[in-house]
């Protein structure tokens, strides 16, 4: 286990809800993964994220999905690709990433609290 965070550590990560518009094969990346469109509403607007997420994903079923973001972290290059925010999940058993899911739909930006 971590040790203790205040409220005031919690509140710095900026996590918000976005719906993947577009999710494609990203064959350039060292490990299997794709390449995210994601519109995180009208505060942050449409960002790009590389998500590790194909062993439990395939792209066509991305497509509408909330999906939960880290969006105050420096961007990051992969490649030629420079990914914006990050994709929350967990790993499996077998070390692959499951993605964080809400059980019901909210608006895009919503941030979690």
């Amino acid at each position: 286990m971590s040790s203790t965070i205040t409220w005031a550590d919690f509140e710095r990560v900026d996590l918000r809800v976005g719906t993947i518009l577009e999710a494609r094969e990203f064959p350039e990346a060292r490990r299997p993964a794709y390449q995210l469109l994601i519109d995180l509403g009208p505060e942050i607007g449409i960002k790009r994220s590389s998500a590790q997420i194909t062993r439990h994903y395939l792209p066509a079923d991305l497509l509408g999905r909330q999906v939960l973001c880290v969006v105050n972290f420096p961007p990051k290059q992969i490649g030629k690709f420079m990914s914006e925010v990050l994709v929350t999940g967990a790993a499996d058993a077998q070390g692959d990433i499951v993605l964080a899911a809400l059980a019901g739909p909210v608006p895009n930006g919503s941030r979690l609290v």
